[in-house]
């Protein structure tokens, strides 16, 4: 198993997306070594996506997503849920990925105390979701991918099929087709899709 370089997130986010499918989601904590293989995602493209923190450009809240690819961007939706993306493109340029599924596969135990007792197939089917199994909250926001705390490896398994669609629970940007995610497994997230 390798870690993945900088060089992996330093591409457009359409393509990080749909690269990351099958790739693994490692995180230290307290002792235990999660990980999670990545299910499904969402490309965000920066300030020509409508649907992107960075439609109408730098901010305090999204000045990570213009920082070097490879680090973390991790938000709050309604205010309570902690979602993470991975920051790709270049300095200057706004692009994310959010991740939006892991299919559990080390750690399970913590996982689930971390989640309050769900059940297997509810402890990583969410962007949410997965943040609360894995402990990310907004301290992990800026966080280095390079890191030993958490990072993101290719263990050499491959996806047979990917599928893509437009995103979930959007209110604009909801034609475009940026949500990749394995078919049939049953870890994507059960959410919506937007538009289109």
């Amino acid at each position: 198993m390798s870690k993945l370089p900088r060089s992996f997130y330093a591409r457009a986010a359409e393509d990080v997306a749909r690269d990351l499918l099958g790739k693994v989601l490692v995180r230290m904590f307290e002792g235990h070594m999660l990980r999670g293989r990545i299910v499904e995602t969402e490309s965000y493209t920066g300030e020509s996506d409508p649907g992107s923190h960075a439609f109408r450009g730098p901010s305090p809240r999204n000045r990570v997503m213009f920082g070097e690819a490879g680090h973390l961007y991790v938000y709050l939706s309604y205010g309570m849920h902690s979602c993470m993306n991975v920051v790709t493109d270049s300095v200057g340029v706004a692009g994310a990925v959010l991740i939006r599924a892991l299919e559990p596969l080390e750690g399970v135990a913590a996982m689930a105390t971390l989640r309050g007792g769900r059940p297997f197939v509810e402890l990583c089917n969410g962007p949410g979701k997965l943040c609360q199994a894995f402990a990310i909250t907004r301290s992990q926001n800026g966080m280095d991918l390079e890191s030993t705390e958490i990072w993101i490896e290719d263990d050499g398994w491959i996806p047979l099929e990917i599928t893509c669609s437009t995103r979930i629970g959007l209110s604009a940007g909801t034609d475009l087709p940026l949500r990749f995610f394995l078919p049939d497994n049953i870890f994507v997230s059960k959410g919506k899709t937007s538009g289109g």
